[in-house]
């Protein structure tokens, strides 16, 4: 079902309506992030030690997933077998509102197979993905991904180079 939502004032009714198919089930073959409201429900999964707190305060909202050290918090099916977690905080008012109406992060993944570019256009990715209860056409996205740094470890370390600039983590 492809859901059209206006992407600088998202109604709220269609909010609801993304709501209802995350809380449906999610697909645990795909690496999984959370998408979070605010640093402050960064906090709640990630171990926030104030190296990690200063970076994420510089480079988030932005286009970024940050790897790191999860909290008792983090269900299983989201933590690597390290006990690491991803988490980004994006600047789409869509995304920040259906977390902010679920009241906790949402669950994602790149919209693309492993490998793959993904497709910018809303519709493209209903057709690529069948299985999927919802797509919220907000306009078409970009098809460079996040850039993905691993803050885990005693050094960041570059995972994927995407929209995000990595140079100061190189």
């Amino acid at each position: 079902m492809l859901l059209e939502i206006n992407p600088e004032n998202p109604e709220p009714r269609k909010i609801k309506r993304a709501v209802e198919a995350l809380e449906a089930g999610i697909d645990r073959s795909q690496m999984l992030a959370f998408v979070c409201q605010n640093l402050g429900d960064v906090a709640k999964y990630a171990v926030m030690h104030d190296s990690v707190y200063r970076v994420l305060k510089q480079y988030l909202p932005g286009p970024y997933c940050f790897i790191l050290e999860a909290t008792r918090e983090v269900p299983r099916i989201i933590q690597t077998p390290r006990k690491t977690v991803g988490v980004r905080i994006p600047r789409h008012p869509v995304a920040l509102a259906i977390a902010a109406e679920l009241g906790r992060p949402i669950i994602s993944s790149t919209a693309a197979r492993h490998g793959e570019t993904p497709d910018p256009d809303p519709r493209e990715v209903g057709l690529a993905f069948p299985g999927l209860a919802l797509v919220l056409d907000a306009g078409a996205g970009g098809t460079v991904p996040t850039s993905i740094v691993d803050l885990s470890g005693p050094k960041p370390h570059v995972v994927r180079v995407g929209a995000g600039d990595v140079t100061p983590f190189e």
